[in-house]
C-alpha cells in the first residue's frame, strides 16, 4: 500500500534532493514548511543554498500545471513516480489540543489530518518532533536516505588484522608479497593489513592490499618525509598512501592531534618543493566558526581568510622550522622568541604561489591540474559539497581529505551523513583510493589527556 510521507523543514534543508527519496509514495509539503524556508532562503551558507535549491525545484514543479489546474489538490508527479502534494493550512483544530501559533504543531496537525486515508509517515530530523507526533499517534522516521553507515562500528577504518601461516609468513619475508588462492580473503584497494605469523604471534608486519586477495610489504623508502617520521602504525600507513603518487585520492580521518592534517601538508611540500611532483599546494577548510561567528572581516580575500587558515600556518610553521619539539622561531639574546623567519618562509610561499589557500566558496567552476590539494576538516562538508570539490581535480592531481567525523560544526550533518564519511564509504573499492583512520594522539601527553578524558 502506498505511504504518505510528510516532510518537516529540517529534511528539505539537509537534503534538496529529498524529494524524489521515498519511490512512488506521495509526499506532503505543508505550507508552514514554504514558510519557513522562505526564512532560510536569503542566507548566504549551505542551508540558503539547500532552501533556494527546494524552492526552485517546486517552481518548476508548478509551471508545468495549466491555467485553471490545481497545484494543491491535484499533486504534481515526481521523477520516480511519486505525487508531490503541497498541503494548505489547516485552520480548523478539532482533534487536538496543540497550540497552532507553534509552526511544529502545524506540522503535526497536517500530518494528522491524513491518517484517516492511509498510512502516513512524519519525516523529521528533530527528535523533539518526534517525540511530540508520537503522543498523537503519528508514525515518525529520520531521514536516513543520505546515510552511508548504519553507526560507527561499521565504518572502514582502513586496516585490519589477518593471521596467516607459518609457510606463507616465510614466502611474504623472501618475496615481499604473498597472493592467497580461493576466496579465503576479500581486502580493499589500498588497504593496510597487520600480519601475524600463526606459529609465533611475536612476528608480526604491517603490509598493504594491492588487489583483493594479494598484499606487499611496506615500502622502507615511506616511512619519513624530511624529519617528519611516523609515530605509529596508523601514520605510518598514511604516509605510505600519501607518498604514492598514484593514489589520487587519500582520505585521513582521527581524533584531534593524530597527524592528519600535519602529515597531509608536509607530503604537499615534500610533492612541490621536494621531488617537484605537483605545481604547487592547494588548501582549503570550510569557512565554519567554532563557538559564535566574529562577523564580517575587512581586507582581501587572503586577509579574511588568515583566521580561518591558521592552524595550516601553525603546522607550516613547525614544518618549516623542523624543530622536533614544535617550537617556532629562535630565542634572541634577551630571551625573546623571533617568530619572524617562518612567518617569513610561509608568507613567501603563499606570495609566489607555492601555497594556494582557497575557501569552499569559491572552488566552483575551477578545474585544477597537477596540484597536491588538501582539504582540512572534511567532516564539515556535505558530500554534494565534496562531490563539487573533487570534480574540480584535473590530470595529475593529487587529493587529501582530513578530518574528524566526531567534530561537526554543520547543522544536520552527523557521523552517518557528512562528506568524509560519505568519500570513504563510496570510494573504498576504489584503486585509486586509500584510508586510514589514526586513532593515536601525539601531539602531547595533555592532549591526549584531554582527549581521552573531556
Amino acid at each position: 500500500m502506498k505511504k504518505i510521507y510528510v516532510l518537516d523543514t529540517n529534511v528539505l534543508l539537509h537534503d534538496p534532493i529529498s524529494l524524489s527519496s521515498f519511490g512512488d509514495n506521495d509526499v506532503v509539503i505543508p505550507m508552514e514548511v514554504l514558510e519557513e524556508l522562505d526564512k532560510f532562503k536569503a542566507l548566504n551558507n549551505k542551508l540558503g543554498q539547500n532552501a533556494r535549491a527546494v524552492i526552485r525545484k517546486l517552481d518548476r514543479l508548478r509551471s508545468r500545471f495549466e491555467e485553471g489546474e490545481d497545484f494543491f489538490n491535484d499533486g504534481a508527479e515526481l521523477e520516480n513516480g511519486g505525487i508531490l502534494f503541497v498541503d494548505k493550512p489547516q485552520i480548523n483544530n478539532s482533534q487536538t489540543d496543540m497550540d497552532m501559533s507553534v509552526v511544529d504543531n502545524r506540522i503535526l496537525n497536517c500530518a494528522l489530518s491524513y491518517t484517516d486515508k492511509q498510512s502516513v509517515v512524519l519525516v523529521s530530523n528533530d527528535a523533539n518532533v518526534r517525540v511530540k507526533a508520537s503522543l498523537y499517534g503519528i508514525k515518525t522516521e529520520e531521514y536516513k536516505t543520505d546515510r552511508v553507515i548504519e553507526d560507527n562500528n561499521h565504518a572502514f577504518t582502513g586496516n585490519q588484522e589477518f593471521v596467516i601461516t607459518t609457510a606463507e609468513w616465510e614466502c611474504l619475508c623472501t618475496k615481499k608479497r604473498l597472493l592467497f588462492e580461493g576466496d579465503r580473503v576479500n581486502f580493499m584497494p589500498n588497504s593496510f593489513v597487520h600480519v601475524f605469523d600463526m606459529g609465533n604471534l611475536k612476528n608480526a608486519i604491517i603490509c598493504r592490499a594491492i588487489s583483493n586477495n594479494e598484499i606487499i610489504k611496506l615500502d622502507k623508502t615511506k616511512d619519513h618525509i624530511g624529519k617528519v617520521r611516523n609515530k605509529n602504525k596508523e601514520q605510518r600507513m598514511a604516509l605510505e598512501l600519501l607518498l604514492d603518487p598514484e593514489i589520487k585520492l587519500v582520505t585521513l580521518s582521527g581524533q584531534a592531534g593524530t597527524g592528519k592534517t600535519l602529515l597531509a601538508l608536509a607530503a604537499g611540500l615534500n610533492g612541490v618543493m621536494g621531488n617537484q611532483k605537483y605545481d604547487n599546494l592547494l588548501v582549503s577548510r570550510p569557512i565554519i566558526p567554532l563557538g559564535k561567528d566574529i562577523g564580517f572581516l575587512p581586507g582581501s580575500k587572503e586577509e579574511k581568510l588568515a583566521p580561518w587558515m591558521q592552524p595550516i600556518f601553525d603546522n607550516l610553521s613547525y614544518l618549516l622550522k623542523g624543530k622536533k619539539d614544535g617550537t617556532i622561531g629562535e630565542k634572541s639574546k634577551d630571551g625573546e622568541v623571533e617568530v619572524g623567519s617562518t612567518k617569513t618562509k610561509v608568507k613567501s610561499l603563499v606570495d609566489n604561489g607555492t601555497i594556494e589557500m582557497e575557501a569552499i566558496t569559491f572552488i566552483r567552476g575551477r578545474s585544477i591540474a597537477n596540484q597536491f590539494i588538501i582539504i582540512d576538516e572534511a567532516q564539515n562538508l556535505s558530500p554534494h559539497e565534496i562531490k563539487t570539490f573533487i570534480s574540480r581535480a584535473g590530470e595529475g592531481t593529487k587529493i587529501v581529505l582530513t578530518g574528524d567525523p566526531k567534530q561537526i560544526d554543520t547543522p544536520y550533518l552527523d557521523e552517518r551523513n557528512n562528506g568524509l564519511t560519505y568519500v570513504i564509504e563510496k570510494f573504498k573499492e576504489q584503486k585509486i583510493h586509500g584510508h586510514v583512520t589514526l586513532v593515536k594522539t601525539e601531539r602531547s601527553e595533555l592532549a591526549g589527556l584531554a582527549v581521552e578524558l573531556l
